[in-house]
């Protein structure tokens, strides 16, 4: 198992580069509580995102697609069948899908849900500490849908999880950490009020498919949408007097970020 190590910009220079000028779309069946501002992420970024939630057209639209995310934020049985088709759609055409497992370890229904969609072998698992530790089997479960472990405490669970469901998995908090059971990549920074803009998780997710569907290596790509965030956040909070503020100066920084940003920082 190789050390921790932190994501060298000279690789979000290469990946951003390539993300902006592919402009990948994205087949997203996310959290209806969030579909606005997942929407906007994306579309700020350099992406194109696509809200395609029919049963009978998923499993072909995500084929089209660079890749599909599959949150299950609000499941309910319809969303569920169309999730399914997706995913048989993108793995048939050789795309890559992420699943973000919002709560799990908090209601037992939807921890079966969860593990039905971890059996169909997603590329990468994005979630935050709580959530992650849940799937392995370490933890019960955040409040809601708010972590209430540290992501350095679900680094062990993560490795685990990478390796039994043959992934990468990608957890979240004050730093991020990236890993596929063997190499881990991390990215630190950002700011605090993320946690008070409804769908700054969720909509992060979808960047790591829009990156996965930019760049062949899944590790590097899921971290770089990471640094990404990170890096917008830290400069929306410049512009911003609370969390309305927020939103719309952490969507105009995604806009305006740049290569430049990371040419010409040491972080």
């Amino acid at each position: 198992m190789q050390p921790n190590c932190a994501l060298k910009n000279e690789t979000v220079v290469q990946v951003l580069t390539a993300f902006r000028e592919k402009r990948p779309l994205v087949h997203c069946l996310t959290n209806e509580v969030v579909q606005e501002i997942t929407a906007n992420v994306l579309l700020a970024a350099g992406a194109s995102p696509a809200m395609v939630v029919a049963r009978e057209e998923a499993k072909h639209f995500a084929a089209i697609a660079g890749a599909l995310l599959v949150n299950v934020g609000t499941p309910y049985q319809d969303r569920l069948e169309a999730m399914h088709e997706a995913i048989t759609g993108a793995q048939e055409a050789r795309k890559p899908w992420i699943l973000d497992p919002v709560a799990a370890g908090v209601i037992p229904w939807r921890d079966n849900v969860i593990l039905d969609l971890l059996k169909r072998k997603p590329t990468v698992v994005r979630g935050n500490a709580s959530e992650i530790m849940a799937l392995a089997g370490h933890g019960s479960g955040g409040k809601g849908v708010d972590s209430t472990d540290s992501s350095e405490n679900a680094l062990r669970s993560a490795r685990l999880l990478a390796k039994e469901y043959q992934c990468i998995v990608c957890v979240t908090g004050e730093t991020d950490y990236v890993t596929d059971s063997l190499r881990t990549l991390s990215a630190s920074g950002g700011h605090i009020m993320t946690t008070l803009v409804v769908g700054t998780g969720c909509s992060l997710s979808a960047l790591v498919a829009a990156f996965c569907a930019a760049w062949p290596d899944p590790l590097e790509a899921s971290a770089v949408a990471c640094a990404i965030a990170k890096k917008a956040s830290s400069i929306a909070i410049q512009n911003s007097k609370g969390p309305g503020s927020f939103h719309t100066a952490y969507l105009d920084a995604l806009y305006t970020l740049s290569p430049e940003h990371f040419r010409a920082s040491n972080e």
